[in-house]
This record gives C-alpha cells, sequence and structure tokens, in this order.
C-alpha cells in the first residue's frame, strides 16, 4: 500500500482522495527540516503547500520518494533540480485558482469604478454622504489586459459580457487568436494610451519587474484606473503614489504588493482612492478545494502506473537514460529561453533538430523542455513539461523535429530553428564533456559561450573600435565582463557579441549602448 505523507494543511476533499485509493495517508503539519529528514524515507508521495521546505538534503534522505505534489501553482520551496535527479516527479495545480483570480479581478474593478469599499466604510462610520462617493460606469469603457494566459482571458470574457471593450497585450499572442476572443491585440504604447482601464495578469519575472512605472504612466489616459491582482512588483509602488498624487491615475485596485504582508501604514494601503485588499487571489474556498484534489489525483494516477497532468519536472525516463538526457533537457530550455528573450515578433513555427546519437525516449522530452524555456518568460509558473506543447498549440507555435543520425562538427547538436514576424533564426548548442552545455551558433553566427547568467547580446556591423566603446561603457557603469564571445559572417560586415556579464545592467546602460555608431541591436538576457 502506497504511503502518502501530507505536510501541510491542505483541503480535506483532497486527502479523502487519497484514502479513497486505498493509500497509507499521514498527515503531520509543521514539521521542522530534521523531523521532515527522519521519516521522508517511508514514505512514497509528499503533499505540501508553501510552507514545507522540501531542500536537496531532505530529497536526499527520500529513498522511496516517487511524487511530491504542491497544491498551488509556484514550487519555489521545492528543490525540482535535485528532485529531477533522484528521478522523483514534481507536479502543481496550476489553473486552480484561474477563476478565483479572475472573479476577484471583476470585483475590484467594480468596486474601484463605484467607490464602494469607501462608501461601506462611511456608512459603518454612521455617515450618509451619497455625494462624496459618485463614481463611474464601465459600460462602453475601453480595458486593457496586460497578458492573455487562462486568468487574462477569464477577466476578458467577464469584461466584454458587461459591454467593456477589450484590448490587450500579449507577445505570444497573434492578432487573429486575439480577434476570436473578441479581443483587439495592441502593443503596450497603444494599449497605455487607449484603456481607461489596465489590469495586469502577467508573471513577475525579470522583463515584468517594475514594467509599469513613471515612464508607462506617462503614456496611459488622464485619469486611467489600474488592477494588480496578479504579483506584487509588477507594479512600481512609489509611481503609483505619484501618479494618484498627480491625478494621472484616478484610482487603483490592489491584491498583491511588493512586499508581504505589506505594511498596514504603507501609503496605498491608506490611499482614499486606492482598493486594498490582502492577497486573496487564490482564497475561494472552491480554489482550496480544487488545488489539494488535483494534486491528490496526479499522486493518485503516478502511484497506480499513470501519468501526471502538470508535471513540473520529466524525471519519467529510466535512471540511466534520465543521466545522459538530464544536461541536453537544461540545454533545451536555456536555447528557448534565449529566443523568446531575443525574439522581435510573435513566434509562429518552432523546428527542434536532433544530430547524432539520441533515441526517441530523449527526443520528446528535450523537445518539451526547449519549449517550456520557450514560454517560461511570458507564462512562467503556469508552464511545464507536460502541457508545453498544448500550450504553444494554444498560442499558434507550430512544432516540428527532425533527427539524422550524423553529428555536427560538435559532434552531438541540438538546433533551434524559430520562425517570428522577422524571419527565421537558428541556434546551435550542444554538451562538452559529460554536463557542460554550450551555445556554439547564434542565428547563424558561430560562437561558443555558455547559457548561464546575464548576457548582453548584440548585433553590430564588423568594424575596428566596436569592442572598445562596448567595454569602457560597461566598465564606466560598473559592470563586470566575465566573458565575451564574437561571431561574424564575413570580414567588415555584420557580427554578433555575447557579453557575460557577473549581474544586471541599468537600462540606461543598455540605451547607451544601443547608441554606439554601428550597433544593429542589443538586448539583455537572463538564462
Amino acid at each position: 500500500m502506497p504511503k502518502v505523507l501530507v505536510s501541510d494543511p491542505v483541503a480535506a476533499e483532497g486527502v479523502a482522495v487519497l484514502r479513497r485509493a486505498g493509500f497509507d495517508v499521514d498527515i503531520r503539519t509543521g514539521l521542522a527540516a530534521a523531523d521532515l529528514k527522519a521519516i521522508i524515507g517511508d514514505y512514497d508521495a509528499l503533499a505540501v503547500r508553501s510552507e514545507t521546505k522540501v531542500t536537496a538534503d531532505i530529497l536526499a534522505a527520500a529513498t522511496n520518494l516517487k511524487i511530491i505534489g504542491r497544491a498551488g501553482v509556484g514550487v519555489d520551496n521545492i528543490d525540482v533540480a535535485a528532485a529531477t535527479n533522484q528521478g522523483i516527479l514534481v507536479v502543481n495545480s496550476p489553473e486552480g485558482n484561474t477563476i478565483a483570480a479572475a472573479e476577484l479581478t471583476v470585483t475590484v474593478l467594480l468596486s474601484m469604478a463605484r467607490n464602494v469599499p469607501q462608501a461601506h466604510a462611511s456608512m459603518k462610520a454612521g455617515e450618509w454622504k451619497r455625494s462624496k462617493f459618485v463614481g463611474i460606469e464601465v459600460y462602453g469603457k475601453t480595458v486593457g489586459v496586460i497578458g492573455l494566459g487562462k486568468i487574462g482571458r477569464e477577466v476578458a470574457k467577464r469584461l466584454i459580457a458587461m459591454e467593456m471593450r477589450v484590448v490587450a497585450y500579449d507577445p505570444f499572442l497573434s492578432v487573429e487568436q486575439a480577434a476570436e476572443l473578441g479581443i483587439r491585440l495592441l502593443d503596450l504604447d497603444a494599449l497605455y494610451a487607449e484603456a481607461d482601464f489596465i489590469t495586469v495578469h502577467v508573471p513577475k519575472l525579470k522583463e515584468t519587474s517594475g514594467m509599469i512605472g513613471a515612464e508607462a504612466f506617462g503614456k496611459m489616459r488622464d485619469g486611467v484606473r489600474v488592477v494588480n491582482v496578479a504579483r506584487g512588483g509588477i507594479i512600481q509602488e512609489t509611481a503609483l503614489l505619484d501618479a494618484l498624487a498627480s491625478g494621472k491615475v484616478a484610482a487603483a485596485a490592489l491584491d498583491v504588493w511588493e512586499s508581504e504582508p505589506v505594511d498596514p501604514t504603507h501609503p496605498l494601503v491608506l490611499h482614499p482612492n486606492v482598493v486594498a485588499t490582502p492577497h486573496l487571489g487564490a482564497s475561494t474556498e472552491e480554489a482550496q478545494v480544487g488545488v489539494a484534489v488535483d494534486i491528490a489525483e496526479q499522486i493518485v494516477d503516478v502511484l497506480t502506473g499513470g501519468s501526471a497532468r502538470s508535471a513540473v519536472n520529466m524525471p519519467s525516463l529510466a535512471p540511466e537514460v534520465l543521466q545522459k538526457t538530464a544536461p541536453w533537457l537544461r540545454l533545451a530550455e536555456k536555447m528557448g529561453s534565449l529566443q523568446a528573450q531575443l525574439a522581435k515578433g510573435n513566434i509562429t513555427h518552432v523546428e527542434v533538430g536532433f544530430a547524432g546519437d539520441f533515441d526517441r525516449r530523449q527526443t520528446v522530452h528535450i523537445t518539451r523542455a526547449l519549449l517550456k524555456g520557450l514560454l517560461q518568460p511570458v507564462l512562467s509558473d503556469s508552464v511545464n513539461y507536460v502541457n508545453a506543447p498544448a500550450l504553444a498549440e494554444s498560442r499558434g507555435i507550430s512544432v516540428s523535429e527532425t533527427t539524422r543520425g550524423k553529428a555536427e562538427e560538435w559532434g552531438q547538436t541540438l538546433t533551434l530553428v524559430a520562425t517570428d514576424n522577422n524571419g527565421e533564426h537558428t541556434h546551435i548548442g550542444t554538451i562538452f564533456g559529460k554536463s557542460d552545455p554550450h551555445i556554439v551558433m547564434l542565428d547563424s553566427y558561430s560562437m561558443d559561450f555558455r547559457p548561464e547568467g546575464f548576457h548582453i547580446m548584440i548585433r553590430n556591423l564588423d568594424k575596428p573600435g566596436m569592442v572598445g566603446k562596448i567595454g569602457s561603457i560597461l566598465g564606466e557603469a560598473g559592470a563586470n565582463i566575465a566573458g565575451m564571445y564574437l561571431g561574424r559572417e564575413f570580414r567588415q560586415g555584420t557580427a554578433v557579441m555575447a557579453l557575460s556579464l557577473d549581474g544586471p545592467v541599468s537600462d540606461a546602460t543598455m540605451a547607451e549602448i544601443r547608441g554606439v555608431e554601428g550597433t544593429i541591436s542589443a538586448r539583455l538576457v537572463e538564462l
């Protein structure tokens, strides 16, 4: 009989699913790390929320563990790499809070428009001040939805039903797909200029952290109203305060905060034109039951010989195959992520090429890893190895594979050919030694660099002085160059640089690099 440890509070309905399957379930919440390590070797499955920290040290003692289920989306509390190396499946429930988050978005948007929380507080204080709380109607207004993932789409659906005009920004959705949803797709600047309301539904990533700041507010309509039920820090709180003070932003609704729990004296919490809630996006009875049942069903499926529908990793390979495939999985994710960060338009097709001694047990997983890396800069936790192909298809990205037994000059290689609005982009990667990933061709330029950490990727004219000028800018900015990798098509044609850095650089530094005569493009990427 399989044994399951539930180490965090999860809904009773999820525990019931495990027990109906005939499993032996122990509920032991609040365990210290040492206590968890002492007993984990007795269990086939572990169910957690966010409290339990499943570290590499604990996993080393999990000699019988086959699956870890996270009742929720994020898996930051689980060492997924260590679990993968031990062949332990990690699953989550990325869609369990979709409806809850969408409904809260609409709730706070309407409350903000009609001053409901302020009027409620006034009534509780014994007042009757109708004229103080005159609001606006949402009917006929334009709402800009930033991010059309599952939650963004559910929000848009509900706002369309309320006869609002919905415009949206999503770099991985085509104009035709958006039109099918009744949504007009715009670039960010156009959305800012047109929307009466703006609601954010993107993950918090390097690209989205602080994306709505003073510059973005400056491009918005006077009197705009903004909503954030996604992640704290996507909207810069100091910039929002300034925009509220100037009247550029008429009102805001915030469920998430840069630092949580938020200080009760935070000026945005106390601001009379801000609807403030304590991260309630997933806080419905139905959502908590949904995620608990979801991971319980996946645990049952896996321990009875089936497959998981929301695997975060893919250790379903035989140990000897996983050992030689794991470096290629890492390389594939990095190549996909690099292309996503370099893309200048909607990606419509991805071709994954394998040269050398690969077998089908490897290629299917490597392709999924590449798609996960490609989609994760936009979709974050909602994309995993299992759903990546379906998500790619839903975003209008077709996928094909090619294989040939003959190795390239570098030995076994993985090739990514991505097609976007600006044509085809080809990257080739390989593994040196047993586990050292390298990219050896970037957009048809021969070069050699490790896809790890921060890089500035530059395309420039091949002429004297380029390296020195860009190096001087980085030196003056205090940025340390850890490695410099160059490639060119032919003498005095065009060339590429990959500059590995010890850390990120500012937008101002990147703008200065782009301003160097001879620079065609420059992007900061994190791999």
